[in-house]
Parts: structure tokens; C-alpha cells; sequence
């Protein structure tokens, strides 16, 4: 018998090497940006509108991805499932680009942008081809085929980096040095940082075309019954989603209507260019929610799963705090990533370290609500979380700017992961190991409080070293606390 905890481990670095990878690479790619593109104002919209993106995927994919799974493992004609998934997300991708493409000028007027309604339109239209593609990567998943779903996502990120290569270090170049040149016609200055949405909708294209076979080699069967089924099922997990793009992305979208022109574009590129740093987590949770998502549902039948979904979670928070340990003992040089004239911005990265490490465990807790098929508990959940966000956004951005963003993340995804492990409880009662998960989460939290000590040391090798012992103690530590739990893990059996 395999062991599952070893499979998902595998399962998780494959992923993170073909899908996470690519976002390392769109991670350091955008910290670039920030040397070339030296005044935080010139980066805004590249934050504003990569949330913008995130918000409208929501609608986009309405949570059919889930809904795909969860009916994949009940109804045993899977194909059936997939030809019906494909065929509503394809449709409705069609019909909103459409609509979203006729006003793009008035949708650019109304988010104060109204000389580049060209950056709505490719916006929208990486929207609508990322969502087509969302069912053949979620069948990819389901049939564990991880290296062919890496392959195609760094395909798409290749290109992404060749394209904005070609326009910000041969065209940009040779329109400011040589503007009668060739190469010179392919730049305008009016479009600058948004050369990176045309680079992403290249990209998807391409991947596409690669995708050919996920969509002309099927029999197209469209079972009305079942798609009804699988929209009551998905609904709730829209309101999820809006909710949660409001807690992720939303306070990048009105710092620019709650401070002054001027002073919003500089705070929304400098904020930016330091929630990527935070980002770190994000990605080990990224890979770890692509394996683990079809992990959990396939497990769900066994005697012991919920005791596997324990152990999981212990394991993930474990680990997102050698992240956080690990990036803020780093963080004297891990802040030359980012431009000097971003760096202001820096206290961000703790606090929304902090907030993705909480919404990675309310992702763990949330199986509950899709295992059980009360997914209406995450929309009640997400929407409380998007509630406080607004509430403190609202009245904090006035007088603290990006930091009242960062504060509202982190209250916001601490309250709801509180939230649904108390109603996880409730109707699916998983016994965590909440005492050595308390122990490592204040162990490194009082550790990086002894760095904050000597914070002010001008000897940056001396404070990094000192760091690394801070870090390396905690590992220690680890090590002596779990060595045996994770020997007894390799005789695990599913």
C-alpha cells in the first residue's frame, strides 16, 4: 500500500516545480520591474490591474473548477462531467469578454483610467483564456498528471518573460537610444508597464494552442440536469470567491479613491512591490492547494482520513513558519529584491506573512464545507472576512495608508480561519494537534521578536548571522520535537 502522505508530499513539489515555479519566475520578474520602472507611481497599474484580474476570474469561473472535482468523484461518467464543465465555462467566457470588451471605454472612465481602456481589453481577455483553461488543468490534476500540467504552465511563463524581455529590454532601449530603428516601432511609451498584460495574453494564447487536444478531442455532451447540479453546488463558492478576492485584492483597488491622486499611485506601487515579498508563502501554499484539493476529495472515503487531514495540517503550518522564520531573518537582503526607492514599504511583510499563513489554514479547515457539500458555510465565512477587510480599509487608509491594508488582511483571514474551525467542529470534528501547532507558531514568533532587538544594527552580516542562529535554533528545535512523528510517518498507509 502507498503511503499518502508521501504522495502528497510528491504531489506538492511536482506541482510546485511545474506550477509554483512558473510563479517564482512572474514573482522575480516583477521585482525587475521595480528598477525599471524606478518611480512607485509608474508600477501602479501593474498592481491595480493584476487585482483587477484576480477579482473578475471569480466571475469568470463561477467555481466550476470545484465543482468538477466534487462531481467527478460521484458521477462515474466523468467525461460526461467534463464535457459539461468545459462547454458552460467556455460559453460564458465568450459571452463576458464580449460584454466586457463593448464598454472597456466606460470601464476604464470608471476606474479613473480612461486612456488605456487597451489595458481592460487585454485584461479581460487573459481572464477569459486563463478561465478555459481552468477545466483542462482541474482534469490534469485529477488524473495526477502533474508533470504535463508543469510542462504547460511554464510554457505559458516562458513566453510571458520572452515577450516582456523583448519589449522592455530591446524595444523600450531602442525607442529612447535609436527611436528611427526598427525596433523602436514596437514601443510607445503611453503603454509602458502594460506591456505586461499584452506579454500574458501572448502567452495564454500559445498555451492554448497547446491545449488543443483537451478541446477537439472530446465528444461534446451537455447534460442539463447535471450542470444545474453542479451551479447549485458551485454558487456558494462564488460568493466565496468574491468575498475572498475582497480580502485579497480590494485594498489595492480603493487606495487610489481614499488618498490623493498623487500620493495613491506611489503608496499602490510601493505596497505592491512589497506584498510580493510576503508572497513567498503564498507560493508553497499554491502548490500545496494544487495537489492537495484532488488529495482530499480521493481520501475522503478512507477510515482514517480525517486523521490524515490532521496530520496535513500540522505539517503545513509547520512548515509556513520555517517560511516566515526563515524570510524575515533574510529580510536585510532579501529587501534589495525590490527597488531602494520601494523599501519603505518593508513592515508590510510580517503582518501579510502572517495573513497568508492564516488563510493557508482556513484553506486546510475549509474541506470541511466541501466534503460535507455545505459550501454555503465558506460563503457566510468569506463574506464576515470581507466585511472587516472593507470596515478597516475604510477607515484606516485615510491616515496609514498601505499599512491599514496590511493590518485589515491579516484581521480578516485570522477571523475566519477562527470561524471555520469552530463550525468545522461542529459537523465535521477533526481532532488537530492544536498544542504543538500553538508551541511552533509562539516558538517562532517569540524568536523573530528577539531579532526586532537589535533591528537598528548598522553591521548587516553581523545581524544576519545572528538571524540564521535565531533560525537555525528553531530548526533545532523541530528537530528534536518531531524527529520520531515524521519516522513514524513513512510507515503510513493509505
Amino acid at each position: 500500500m502507498s503511503n499518502p502522505l508521501k504522495k502528497l508530499a510528491s504531489q506538492t513539489v511536482v506541482y510546485g516545480l511545474g506550477s509554483v515555479l512558473p510563479r517564482v519566475i512572474t514573482f522575480l520578474f516583477s521585482f525587475i520591474l521595480t528598477y525599471l520602472f524606478k518611480k512607485p507611481s509608474e508600477l501602479s497599474a501593474n498592481t491595480e490591474y493584476y487585482a483587477y484580474i484576480s477579482f473578475v476570474n471569480i466571475l469568470f469561473t463561477y467555481g466550476m473548477e470545484t465543482a468538477f472535482f466534487h462531481f467527478s468523484n460521484k458521477i462515474e461518467n466523468k467525461k460526461l462531467v467534463y464535457s459539461t464543465a468545459l462547454m458552460s465555462i467556455v460559453g460564458s467566457s465568450i459571452g463576458l469578454s464580449l460584454l466586457f470588451i463593448l464598454f472597456s471605454g466606460s470601464i476604464a472612465e470608471f476606474i479613473k483610467d480612461p486612456d488605456h481602456s487597451n489595458f481592460v481589453i487585454w485584461c479581460v481577455l487573459i481572464v477569459a483564456t486563463d478561465a478555459m483553461m481552468a477545466i483542462p488543468f482541474a482534469r490534469m490534476r485529477l488524473n495526477n498528471q502533474a508533470r504535463r500540467f508543469g510542462a504547460l504552465k511554464l510554457l505559458n511563463v516562458t513566453i510571458f518573460i520572452l515577450v516582456s524581455v523583448f519589449y522592455f529590454y530591446i524595444c523600450k532601449p531602442a525607442f529612447y537610444n535609436e527611436p528611427a530603428s526598427y525596433f523602436a516601432s514596437f514601443y510607445d511609451p503611453e503603454i509602458g508597464v502594460g506591456y505586461t498584460f499584452l506579454a500574458g495574453l501572448i502567452a495564454n494564447i500559445v498555451c492554448l494552442l497547446f491545449l488543443a487536444k483537451e478541446f477537439l478531442g472530446i465528444e461534446y455532451i451537455f447534460d442539463k440536469g447535471l450542470w444545474k447540479q453542479m451551479l447549485s453546488y458551485a454558487w456558494p463558492l462564488l460568493i466565496l470567491g468574491f468575498a475572498g478576492m475582497i480580502n485579497e485584492t480590494f485594498d489595492r483597488f480603493i487606495l487610489k479613491y481614499l488618498l490623493p491622486e498623487d500620493i495613491a499611485k506611489t503608496e499602490l506601487g510601493i505596497y505592491g512591490a512589497c506584498y510580493r515579498i510576503a508572497m513567498l508563502m503564498t507560493i508553497f501554499t499554491t502548490a500545496f492547494k494544487y495537489a492537495a484539493e484532488p488529495f482530499f476529495f480521493s481520501q475522503a472515503k478512507q477510515v482514517d482520513s480525517k486523521k490524515l487531514n490532521a496530520l496535513v495540517m500540522k505539517y503545513y503550518v509547520l512548515f509556513c513558519l520555517f517560511i516566515f522564520l526563515g524570510t524575515m531573518m533574510n529580510l536585510p537582503w532579501l529587501q534589495k529584491a525590490v527597488s531602494e526607492e520601494y523599501r519603505v514599504g518593508l513592515a508590510v511583510v510580517p503582518i501579510l506573512l502572517l495573513a497568508n499563513l492564516c488563510v493557508g489554514v482556513y484553506w486546510n479547515l475549509s474541506i470541511w464545507f466541501k466534503l460535507t457539500g455545505q459550501t454555503r458555510f465558506g460563503a457566510v465565512i468569506t463574506i464576515i472576512g470581507a466585511v472587516i477587510t472593507l470596515v478597516i480599509n475604510f477607515l484606516g487608509i485615510p491616515k496609514f495608508g498601505f499599512m491599514a491594508c496590511a493590518w485589515a488582511t491579516l484581521a480578516s483571514y485570522c477571523i475566519m480561519m477562527v470561524t471555520s474551525y469552530v463550525l468545522g467542529q461542529k459537523y465535521y470534528p477533526v481532532k488537530y494537534n492544536l498544542r504543538s501547532i500553538f508551541v511552533f507558531t509562539f516558538l517562532a514568533l517569540g524568536l523573530y521578536g528577539i531579532s526586532l532587538l537589535y533591528d537598528d544594527m548598522q553591521n548587516v552580516i553581523l545581524k544576519l548571522i545572528l538571524n540564521n542562529m535565531l533560525f537555525g535554533l528553531f530548526a533545532f528545535i523541530f528537530y528534536k520535537l518531531e524527529f520520531d512523528n515524521l519516522k513514524k510517518l513513512k510507515h503510513l498507509e493509505s
